[in-house]
Formats: structure tokens, sequence, C-alpha cells
């Protein structure tokens, strides 16, 4: 006899890198999590749009930093029709398309917010994902600066409601604008330096993490790390590279206020772009957007920095990073700090690439993932709340037709009511089958056997009760006395009622 194992080959379960699964108390978890940024997104008067996950290519353009993969960044694939579609690599790009197709008949400004996964083809690592959810809010047509404000309070808004205390956060602030006047001053302006640009961006983007000496050797020739992997640089001179390395350290160092550490900022700035119109502009707009969070009462969250860059390649003017500051401890012992969890900024070029003209945007990103990972960390009870039950559980002890039909009539007597409830589907005995209910988080189980079902009973198991008891003790006498204290009977006629007493026990 052929052995089919043989003939078969077995398909190697195993999820791809930078991916993750979720069960299901993550899933609640994050619902909740979800809820209370729609709520305050909606506070500030945002309305909801969805996008689809892929779009054409040339739609969604391509503004990623990320040149370590063979199609940049984002996963592609050719329609039959020859088109080339990609899956989104963030919520902003479609948005940019869907006000564009229906611009005419949207209010301007036109103000939403938008959740949902997005998608980057790149080198997975620690924290970082080729599938992850973001929580955006934008304004389009809105060109004042009170629209990149109004973005960074509600961020600071919604970290609290999320149950980030004031002082364990700051929304940092900074205008590409700036910076382009740094970029123009040593000599990379235009588009064939476009690629030079972005790794000083990515390089300004890791002071925090290598300090001045890491990212002066991101600027030059490149940096080695730990492990032996070599980063290319931006090949700038020692003199572009002081001058980088003075904008970056422009802010205040610890010790000021928020209020004080932008003034300060802001003039320090002022010095590094003094030969810059664009860079000047930045500035103007700056310290606006500092005048209308000081007259607004969030000067003490909310800061002028200028080591803000972010790394999309398609931001125009002011850009923000929301940023916990707090730190956990690790499983190995070592502290963990989160660093941003969202961010943002002006894009007024997106949507001119449908319409032609000027189009001003500004928007603001939550990091779902990462944000969600800071807050169990610090128990937040936005995730870390009641622990999420499963149905109740009918078991199965006879299978006959006319009984199966009566457990299935229980099953539907509870869910008329509103309880949650499962008829047991397997082909185990009675105690497997109240080990199934544990594992699904049950709080109680139903059980009828030969015995109740002639009396016109039924058994409540009181999974909860029953477990505590059984814990309280080793001896097994007392356990089979405790463990009947978990178990009532009662007439079918009060099953709803039994249930619901159970359940109430147990309720949080």
């Amino acid at each position: 006899m052929t052995d089919i194992k043989k003939q078969t080959p077995r398909t190697l379960a195993r999820l791809p890198r930078g991916l993750g699964d979720r069960g299901p108390a993550d899933l609640a978890a994050t619902e909740k999590m979800l809820a209370a940024i729609r709520k305050s997104y909606e506070l500030y008067g945002f309305e909801a749009v969805e996008t689809p996950f892929i779009e054409y290519t040339d739609a969604l353009g391509k503004f990623l930093p990320d040149l370590d993969r063979p199609n940049e960044g984002v996963f592609s694939f050719q329609d039959d029709d020859e088109q080339w579609l990609s899956l989104r690599y963030d919520l902003t790009a479609p948005l940019a398309r869907y006000v564009a197709e229906n611009f005419d008949r949207l209010p301007k400004p036109y103000r939403s917010y938008r959740t949902g996964y997005v998608f980057r083809n790149e080198k997975p690592g620690p924290g970082r994902f080729r599938q992850f959810m973001q929580f955006d809010a934008d304004t389009v047509g809105a060109a004042s600066p009170a629209a990149d404000a109004e973005l960074c309070m509600m961020a600071a808004d919604t970290l609290e409601a999320l149950g980030i205390k004031r002082g364990e956060y700051v929304v940092k602030v900074n205008n590409r604008k700036v910076l382009d006047g740094v970029l123009e001053a040593i000599g990379l302006s235009g588009e064939e330096n476009v690629g030079r640009r972005l790794t000083v961006l990515r390089a300004i983007d890791k002071l925090d993490k290598f300090g001045f000496e890491g990212v002066a050797q991101l600027l030059g020739p490149g940096r080695k790390d730990e492990s032996g992997d070599f980063t290319k640089g931006a090949g700038l001179d020692d003199g572009a590279i002081s001058r980088v390395l003075s904008f970056s350290g422009a802010k205040v160092s610890g010790g000021a206020s928020s209020a004080g550490a932008s003034d300060v900022a802001l003039v320090n700035l002022q010095e590094s772009v003094a030969s810059s119109e664009r860079g000047l502009e930045g500035i103007r707009e700056l310290a606006s957007i500092r005048d209308l969070i000081d007259a607004a009462g969030y000067s003490d969250r909310i800061r002028i920095d200028p080591s803000v860059v972010r790394g999309l390649e398609y931001y125009t003017g002011p850009v923000f990073e929301a940023e916990l500051t707090f730190e956990v401890q690790g499983e190995d012992g070592k502290p963990i700090r989160f660093g941003s969890v969202g961010g943002g900024g002006r894009y007024d070029g997106l949507v001119a690439r449908f319409r032609g003209e000027p189009v001003p945007a500004t928007g603001f990103s939550i990091g779902v993932s990462r944000l969600y990972a800071a807050l169990k960390a610090i128990g937040s009870p936005i995730v870390t709340g009641a622990p999420q039950h499963g149905p109740v559980v009918v078991l199965v002890l006879d299978k006959s037709a006319e009984d199966m039909a009566r457990y299935q009539t229980f099953v539907t007597t509870l869910r008329s009511e509103g309880i949650a409830a499962e008829l047991y589907l397997g082909s185990s005995g009675m105690n497997a089958q109240l080990k199934y209910a544990d594992k699904r988080g049950s709080i109680c189980a139903v059980i009828q056997g030969s015995n109740e079902r002639d009396k016109g009973e039924i058994a409540i198991r009181d999974l909860v009760l029953g477990a505590e008891l059984a814990a309280s003790t080793k001896d097994r006498a007392d356990y089979l006395e405790l463990r009947a204290r978990a178990q009532f009977t009662v007439p079918e006629s009060d099953l709803v009622k039994a249930v619901r007493e159970v359940l109430g026990r147990h309720a949080s």
C-alpha cells in the first residue's frame, strides 16, 4: 500500500517577515483605541472617508525615501490591461487622488479622516513592518498656518484621550522650507539632487539615535554600525556638514519650557537660513504656528524643533511629529523609548499633480501599531480594560437528532435574548468540552444529560467560579465539593435568567 504522507510533501506553515497575526484580544483592544481616536478627530470636525488598498501606480507617485528595494518601497503589479497598480504606502497620496477626482462636489476646506492598512516593500526589522495601520486626519483647501497648528493641537488632545499624560509626550514642529533653505545654501537644490537631499533628511532624522558624530558620518562618507553593516552617506564636504549640523542643533537644550524652547529655536533657525528667502518664509510660518499654539494654551505640549524632518519627499511646509518621552522596561530589563508615534505636515503639491493648480493641504497620521504597543506598556485602560469573554457554550452529551435539536433550541433562546452562545460541534466528551469552553474564555456552560432532560431541567456551570475554587485547594475531595458549588440546576424555562445571573457575577 502506498504511503500517502510520502507522496504529498507538507507545506511549511510560516508567516512572511514583516507581517503579523492578531488574536481576538488584540483586535478588541485595537477597536477601543480606534474608537477613541475617531471620537477625538470628530470633535475637531473631521468626517470619515475610505479609499481602496490599491491605486494606479502613477496616481500614488513615488515619494518614499527608501531606495533599497527593486520597486523602491512599493508593492506593485501589472493589471490585465497593462496598467501598473500598487498597494498604497500611506493614506495621504490616495486622499489627494480622491479629492482631485471629486473636487467640485466636496466642501472646501475639506476635512476628513481615514484609517486602514498601508504597505511598504522594505527590508523588515524590529519595529519595521511591511503592513501596518495608520489613522489620518487632513484639511485640504486651507493655506493658513492655523490649519497646521490645529492638527498639532488635535494630536496632543488625542494622545491624552488615549491615556498618555501631559508631560509624557511632546508634539514637535519644524518647516521643510527652513530645511530647503539650508540645502539650497549647500548646493543641493534642483531635481538632480533629490537622492542626496533624501539622504540628508534621513541623516538628520537619526540625530536622537546616533548623535552629532553619527549624523556627521551619514552626511559625509557613510557610517558603519556595530554589526559591520555600512550605510552610504550623502557625500557632503566639511563646510556643508557643519552647516547642516548647525541647523539640526538649533533647538535649545534641556532646562527651558516648551514655549521658551520654541522662541530660542526660532532665533537660532533664523541665523541658519539668513541668506535664504525660502528659509525665512518657513521661519515666519513657524512663528505664526507658535503664536497660535501659545494663544490656545498648548505651548507646554507643542514646541518648535528643527530635528523634525519627516522622510516623505512630498512635504512642502510645516512638518510635525508626536513623540512619547517616557521610558519603559523591556523584556531584557533595558529601558525602551517608543519615540515618534505619529506625524505629518503640509503637502501643497499632491492634489496639484492631478489638477494643475495649487491646492493647499495638511495632515496628521497616527501609527496605530506603534502607539498600541506604547499604550500596552503604560497600562492604558484603552487597551488593558476588561478581558474579552467567549460565548456561553451549550454542551452536547447526547447526539441523537432529537437531542441535537433540543440543544440547538437552548442556543437559539440565548441568542434571541442578546446573549452570545455556541453549540459545541466537536466530537469530544464532557470534560474535553468544558476544557474547550475554558479555552474560549467562556464564563459559563449549559449542560443537559439524560438525568436533567428527564426532569425538564438544565445545569449551569459557572466556569470562572469553578476555576477559582479549584485553585484554592489541592485535595481531591475538597475539589469535588467545591466544584459542585460552581454548578446548579434550574428548570429549562429559567435558562436565560440563570445564565444572566452567572454572567452578571463576573461583569466588569
